[in-house]
């Protein structure tokens, strides 16, 4: 058998993350934005927004829901009927991201709002927030919406479904909930993450230069 002159030699070839030239590593998404959360009005201005869509009762309470109980989206749209005790006024909530679970009020107006979608719902399902279709509503489908009705509200920044978690937290730490209950009711596993809505609700300082009797 002949003899050969080749020789097997290491790989010099390094693998490296394919970027565009000229362009630069994305930054955290606060960055690109002016606030991260909604007010109560804006809310409210955007449930009004809503209500003239095609299934305009759904929308208004997908928006209802996810503020009221401090949802991330994805636990929105997995939200189920089961989930949901008419009975006794409360709403069973999972959290994702390793979150602890917890027991919510519903109260008048929300609870209203589930009956009557529950009531039409059509077809049928074991999902709250369903397409025509009868499919859970999709996390991209919600984030649409809600950009669809900061522009129609006129917010002047672009709204996403994030905004009305970190609303939640904000409306609550205004009316003077302590952070522990604030940690509880919105899953949080790191009081932390808890602590920026009571840093910046409007009211810590309110007894800043106070006028004093002379």
């Amino acid at each position: 058998m002949a003899k050969t002159h080749l020789k097997t030699v290491s790989p010099t070839t390094v693998f490296r993350t394919v970027r565009l030239v000229g362009m630069p590593n994305r930054r955290p998404n606060a960055t690109y934005r002016t606030r991260e959360y909604l007010t109560e009005a804006e809310v409210e201005r955007l449930i009004r927004a809503v209500k003239d869509n095609r299934h305009g009762h759904r929308d208004a309470t997908m928006i209802l829901v996810a503020y009221r109980h401090g949802l991330r989206v994805s636990e929105l749209v997995d939200l189920r009927w089961d989930q949901v005790d008419f009975r006794h006024g409360r709403l069973h909530v999972r959290r994702v991201k390793q979150g602890t679970p917890a027991v919510h009020p519903i109260i008048g107006d929300e609870l209203r709002a589930l009956r009557q979608l529950k009531r039409e719902q059509e077809p049928r399902s074991a999902f709250v927030f369903t397409s025509e279709r009868g499919s859970p509503f999709t996390t991209a489908g919600f984030a649409r919406m809600i950009e669809r009705a900061g522009v129609e509200a006129k917010l002047g920044f672009q709204a996403h479904p994030h905004m009305l978690r970190h609303a939640c937290g904000f409306a609550l730490a205004n009316q003077g909930h302590d952070t522990r209950s604030l940690q509880a009711y919105l899953g949080h596993k790191n009081i932390q993450h808890t602590v920026r809505y009571s840093e910046l609700t409007p009211t810590r300082f309110k007894d800043f230069w106070r006028e004093r009797d002379a």
